[in-house]
């Protein structure tokens, strides 16, 4: 088909799996696909609807695209995710520029779409948020072929106070395991020696289909597929962490000691009024358990610092866990009001200026925690996927202690040329705030 595509993937890792299977759709259409704009006969931009920083950065790419339907080859714009599924009725009237918005659950519907914008119509196709895993859809990768992101499930039950997801993305469901397996099979046999295993919370995995969690036992199946060296779990929170599951990972050799586990806050009274559904000593207690059971684990999380009524006390209280706890990675948002949750409607929003020295005060702490943390890494020697040359003997990589694009990184010195998506021993010779430096050791494939 005489017809060029080009997608613009923003927003989490879950959305980067929803634009391959609209990119393994396409092509299955005969479509062409690039990645250069200026020749694109239809530029899809699937966006992040979440939190104010992301939907600006989606307006802003749909304002930068629109040009190229006046100085490019540009005969369609169309906008899909979470803001599409969200302002489906805003982006249409505000923004002319746009033939059509196509909502969370109804991408497998993009090639139908297209073929109308190419008969001069204005397309709004949305609000199949419980839609199933488009299974019988082959997905082409918008990532290096040496690691894949799986989703395990899609939708939430939770219904945190400040959180929009299940509007925009429904229910949780989980894909049945075989259907599972069967793709991190054809991944491994396409060169994925990384799997990244996603969902809104990887924890419940399997409470709706099965009637229990069964994460352990899909863990246990992905650890046996030959080629896969490491299974990575990425929103893992603490309230449906198992023990069955702390067993799994601890047991399973690809499956490495790394976990990203969102918690938030640590102020009882701020989870209450998130509606976490867990509490500062669950949290406490399943740290240490996780050190004590899995020495080398390597944990990660996320707080919200900001939200409504955060009194100063509540916010010392966090401060002092981490600390304290010394968690290896970290991210702090600052809480973004979202019309639509009950937090937005709550007393006592806190001024822009407050979060954001909040957030300065806990990444200023964090800075010092990971310093340190990296100096007791000195002279030990780590696996390291290298993953891009940055010059003449020096490439860069990352160990299992980092997640692609928002962990850390080890630069590498190598006088022997190192093929991308390779692993290496590397051993540590220096060390940032938070990156490592280090020299080839050995030689992996």
């Amino acid at each position: 088909m005489n017809c060029s595509i080009a997608i613009i993937s923003l927003g989490c890792s879950k959305n980067i799996i929803d634009s391959e299977i609209m990119t393994g759709n396409l092509n299955q259409k005969g479509y062409n696909l690039t990645q250069d704009l200026n020749d694109a006969d239809i530029i899809i931009v699937n966006t992040c609807g979440f939190i104010d920083s992301a939907k600006e950065e989606s307006v802003d790419t749909i304002v930068e695209v629109e040009r190229y339907k006046t100085e490019g080859s540009c005969k369609g714009l169309i906008v899909c995710g979470c803001m599409a599924e969200r302002y489906k009725e805003e982006l249409l009237k505000e923004l002319p520029e746009v033939d059509a918005v196509v909502g969370t659950g109804n991408i497998n519907e993009i090639s139908k779409v297209i073929e109308e914008i190419l008969n001069g119509k204005r397309v709004n196709v949305t609000g199949n948020i419980n839609n199933e895993y488009y299974e019988d859809i082959p997905r082409i990768s918008l990532n290096p072929s040496y690691f894949s992101y799986i989703k395990i499930a899609q939708g939430c039950n939770s219904f945190c106070t400040y959180c929009i997801i299940p509007k925009l993305r429904g229910s949780y469901r989980s894909r049945k395991m075989e259907s599972i397996i069967s793709e991190a099979k054809l991944l491994a046999d396409k060169g994925t020696k990384e799997l990244i295993l996603i969902a809104q919370d990887t924890g419940k995995y399997g409470f709706d289909l099965y009637g229990e969690y069964k994460l352990h036992e899909l863990l246990d199946k992905l650890n046996n597929i030959e080629g896969i060296r490491w299974i990575r779990i990425l929103y893992l929170y603490p309230d449906a962490f198992t023990g069955q599951l702390i067993e799994s990972i601890k047991r399973n050799e690809k499956v490495i000691k790394y976990i990203d586990m969102p918690i938030q806050h640590i102020s009882n009274n701020v989870l209450n009024r998130m509606n976490r559904k867990t509490s500062k000593d669950d949290i406490t207690e399943l740290i240490e358990t996780l050190r004590d059971e899995i020495p080398e684990i390597i944990i990660r999380t996320t707080l919200i610092v900001g939200f409504p009524g955060e009194t100063e006390e509540e916010f010392e209280e966090l401060y002092s866990f981490i600390k304290k706890v010394k968690v290896d990675r970290l991210g702090v948002f600052t809480y973004s009001k979202e019309e639509g949750t009950p937090a937005a409607k709550m007393k006592n929003q806190i001024d822009e200026a407050v979060k954001n020295d909040r957030q300065r005060r806990i990444m200023e702490l964090q800075k010092e925690i990971s310093y340190n943390k990296n100096s007791e890494k000195l002279d030990k020697v780590y696996n390291v996927l290298i993953e891009e040359k940055e010059q003449e003997g020096l490439y860069v990589g990352r160990t299992y202690m980092d997640s692609p694009e928002i962990d850390c990184i080890v630069y590498v010195n190598s006088q022997k040329g190192i093929e991308i998506g390779n692993f290496v021993a590397v051993k540590i010779k220096d060390f940032l705030e938070y990156d490592l430096i280090g020299d080839v050791f050995n030689e992996y494939s």
